[in-house]
């Protein structure tokens, strides 16, 4: 399985960006899909995940300016990403867990700042 982030950048505050994830490789319906994200000295941290059926789940610091979606015949997860804020700066990375698989893309760094 591979996972391949886009998409992340630099950006102003209150600004937005969207990223992409497109993963390949033996695939199983039954999954969940979604965002982790690491700041420089901080523990990686759920932004969000969607399952296969459209259930999605949020970090609390993300809810109400994170939109996760997905495209499943694309096997492609997106992150739309909202009145961003410094605090949001880190690298993302991309999570697919296929039932007690885990996998993660390299990750795509998120840089918030005037």
């Amino acid at each position: 399985v591979r996972l391949v982030e886009s998409g992340g950048g630099l950006v102003q505050p209150g600004g937005s960006l969207r990223l992409s994830c497109v993963a390949s490789g033996v695939l199983f319906r039954l999954n969940v899909m979604g965002w982790y994200r690491q700041a420089p000295g901080k523990e990686r941290e759920l932004v969000a995940d969607m399952t296969e059926n459209g259930r999605s789940n949020y970090g609390d610091s993300v809810k109400g300016r994170f939109t996760i979606s997905r495209d499943t015949d694309r096997n492609t997860v997106y992150l739309q990403m909202s009145d961003l804020k410094p605090e949001d700066t880190a690298v993302y990375v991309c999570n697919l867990n296929i039932g007690s698989q885990r996998f993660w893309g390299q990750g795509t760094q998120v840089t918030v700042s005037s």
